[in-house]
């Protein structure tokens, strides 16, 4: 019996041999089997810059990890215990406690609750944070005696070393009172997900408070489904409400608390906040006395940082930056503090680029200058040698990583490109003596390495070669980067053509679009996608950042600065242009692709005049920017109160000039773009008696993701196109 088992097995094994390593399928693409591989979540060692923390595969343990031989031992086994099977971990700085948790369940796009346990290494016992589970934002404090969470809208602190819980507040309510955990605005477009922050001597505990009870509700409407089914929505739906703040509309109230431990008392700062500023960012300086607070106005335009001083709320300003546009509230929020002086990221100088600061408020230098390496990430400051440590781009398309001195003097570090090509990137450990090294380009999967704080190589940890020799083959499509002059402006892009193209044909293309502001597709990193299958299905693809995207100066970034969807829409339209005029392209057969903001930007350029567009598939669009939110709407538009005009210019007072066929698609429970996009706007096209195709994926949300929903978006895609391109 087992003779012809392995028969079969063995004419299987050759028939695999036989076929081309590379023959794509579009789950490769769109699926997790395609990706490159990843290295695991590492958490370095807070006490020991030798070592980091790992889950092992099976949940149940956590392994100890030397970064420079990779030797493991187990720090924590809990296959014994009660619960088993965890999400993730955090290791307390002496090493002694162990906080845990699963049964994670999603609030919004990135939150969670949880279940939280603390796991006592000497004692091996395991013990819930709480009864019933259900907490969010667990955070140790820096000594590893407390645990400060957040639980039915308000904070609590436990003792771990006697076990007591205190409760903090007790005013948090859902939907009106929050404490600890950011309101759904701040957290989809700040991204803040956790404001509990301790001081160094683990005596304060500093948070923010959202008072959302002026915010209007949004509901979305929950069915039984197939992915994760809701039993308890089979016969009749539920309802899931939460608080949306759309553009011009009322925002929570905002202001930031400290908890003396000892004392038990309970303090409002006296932060100079009006009720439409945002705080955007807390965080404690080495000082314990020192809580630095980001103060964002609702224009988004105007940053202050306050030093607090927690014992008395005393405020005073020691940072202020302003902008006719915009501030970059994502770098801002990557500034450090250090023992004498702060970090902030800024674009001042038309570029972002670091800069040096006291407690006094004053310049002490700025760290780089050079306007064709931008800025992108800042690591921090290692003080034992003196060097700043960041990511820049150098050229748009490419990503290095560098130090700075207080003097002034950059080094290049590996695994950057000698000659600056491709993405790097770094994650350093606590002290900067080590950090794992990532770098991609166009035909060169995920590498991850570990290097020490000069760069050496000290070993690999992935470096994708088995997943490159399938990805990488010959007959598999590729990027080639491109410019093209449009409407005065030289911009970037990108074509993946069929791997037996022949230019003495005319094939169907597909332009892919985002170009939200300050985004960025056109890039020179690895990534395999819905595009690379398109293309071996006889079409090309072809992706071009418009005015208004990232990595070329504020200058360029703030052109479409209140009056969204206008440039960007005129250089769609010239890119589809510049692709018609190629010999090998049929200009009859154009379609149009994008998501979000990349959706909205499909619908703006089949209705513009001049257009080309056979057809187009908008993804989760945004229809208007009044049904938006208001942190990201106004941060470039403002207020369709204060720009009337700007406000009128989107895809629902369009839809009667709109031209070729079109196929929307969007998941119904989407708490970002909400649905109301794609229903007004099915609504007016059925008004004016015309008709589209439309595809919803019942419960998802904005990324339909979840149950390998992305197959079925790209394979009706392709349906679409098949039908409309290729006729």
């Amino acid at each position: 019996m087992n003779k012809p088992a392995n028969i079969i097995i063995t004419i299987a094994a050759l028939l695999a041999l036989a076929m081309p390593a590379s023959a794509l399928t579009l789950q490769d693409c769109v699926l997790a089997q395609g990706k490159a591989h990843g290295i695991g979540a590492m958490q370095p060692s807070k006490s020991d810059g030798r070592y980091f923390y790992r889950l092992s595969d099976d949940g149940n343990s956590i392994m100890r990890i030397s970064y420079k031989t990779g030797d493991e031992s187990v720090l924590v086994n809990t296959t014994s215990q009660a619960v088993t099977g965890w999400d993730d971990f955090e290791v307390t700085a002496d090493g002694r406690y162990v906080l845990l948790w699963n049964n994670t369940v999603p609030i919004y796009r990135y939150s969670f609750s949880g279940d939280y346990y603390v796991y006592d290494i000497k004692a091996k016992t395991l013990k819930g944070l709480t009864d019933g589970g259900g907490e969010e934002i667990a955070t140790l404090s820096p000594d590893g005696t407390r645990v400060a969470y957040v639980k039915d809208n308000n904070v609590f602190v436990r003792n771990l070393d006697d076990g007591t819980t205190v409760q903090v507040t007790r005013d948090g309510l859902k939907n009106n009172i929050i404490y600890g955990v950011p309101d759904w605005v701040y957290q989809e477009e700040l991204g803040m997900l956790n404001t509990l922050r301790w001081s160094g001597d683990s005596r304060t505990l500093a948070f923010v408070r959202w008072d959302e009870s002026q915010v209007k509700m949004s509901s979305i409407v929950m069915y039984e489904g197939a992915c994760n089914p809701h039993e308890e929505y089979a016969l009749y739906p539920g309802r899931f409400d939460f608080k949306y703040p759309v553009a011009g509309e009322k925002n929570s109230v905002v202001s930031v608390h400290c908890y003396d431990i000892a004392s038990g008392t309970l303090r409002q700062m006296d932060v100079p906040l009006d009720q439409e500023d945002y705080v955007c960012h807390i965080d404690f300086a080495p000082d314990p006395s020192c809580l630095m607070v980001q103060r964002l106005n609702r224009h988004q335009n105007d940053l202050r940082i306050y030093y607090v001083n927690p014992a008395t709320g005393t405020a005073s300003q020691v940072y202020h930056e302003s902008s006719d546009t915009w501030v970059d509230s994502d770098m801002a929020q990557q500034v450090q503090y250090c023992d004498d002086f702060f970090v902030i990221p800024s674009e001042r100088s038309g570029f972002m680029q670091l800069y040096q600061y006291g407690y006094d408020g004053k310049l002490i230098r700025q760290l780089t200058s050079d306007d064709n390496c931008i800025v992108s990430n800042f690591y921090g400051y290692d003080s034992k040698r003196g060097r700043f440590y960041y990511q820049s781009s150098c050229g748009p398309l490419n990503r290095v990583v560098q130090w700075v001195d207080s003097r002034g003097r950059v080094t290049r570090l590996a695994p950057s490109a000698a000659d600056g090509q491709g993405t790097a990137s770094a994650t350093f450990n606590g002290d900067f003596s080590y950090y794992v090294g990532r770098y991609s380009d166009a035909a060169t999967p995920d590498q991850y390495r570990i290097y020490d704080h000069n760069g050496k190589r000290v070993r690999d940890l992935q470096l994708n070669q088995e997943y490159a020799r399938r990805y990488t083959a010959i007959d598999v499509p590729r990027r080639e980067f491109f410019t093209m002059q449009a409407n005065g402006y030289t911009l970037n892009g990108y074509i993946i053509k069929p791997v037996d193209f022949d230019p003495s044909k005319q094939y169907p293309v597909i332009m892919e679009h985002y170009n939200g502001p300050g985004s960025q597709e056109v890039l020179n990193r690895w990534q395999m996608g819905w595009e690379q299958y398109f293309a071996t299905q006889g079409y090309i693809i072809c992706n071009v950042d418009s005015r208004g995207t990232g990595y070329r100066g504020k200058e360029f970034e703030s052109l479409t600065y209140l009056r969204l969807g206008v440039l960007e829409t005129q250089d769609a339209v010239a890119a589809a242009q510049h692709m018609a005029q190629q010999p090998w392209v049929d200009a009859d057969r154009i379609g149009i692709m994008g998501w979000s903001y990349g959706g909205f930007q499909t619908l703006m350029a089949m209705s513009e005049p001049g257009s080309n567009y056979a057809c187009g598939v908008s993804i989760a669009p945004v229809t208007t920017w009044r049904f938006y939110d208001s942190i990201y709407t106004e941060r470039y538009m403002r207020t369709p109160q204060e720009n009337p005009e700007g406000y009128s210019n989107f895809p629902l007072n369009r839809v009667e000039d709109l031209k070729g066929r079109l196929l929307i698609m969007f998941g119904s429970a989407d708490d970002n773009v909400h649905i109301v996009n794609s229903m007004q706007y099915v609504a007016k096209l059925t008004h004016l008696n015309r008709t589209c195709d439309m595809m919803v994926f019942p419960n998802m949300n904005h990324s339909i993701r979840d149950c390998e929903a992305r197959y079925a978006v790209y394979q009706r895609a392709l349906e679409f196109y098949d039908l409309y391109l290729k006729r």
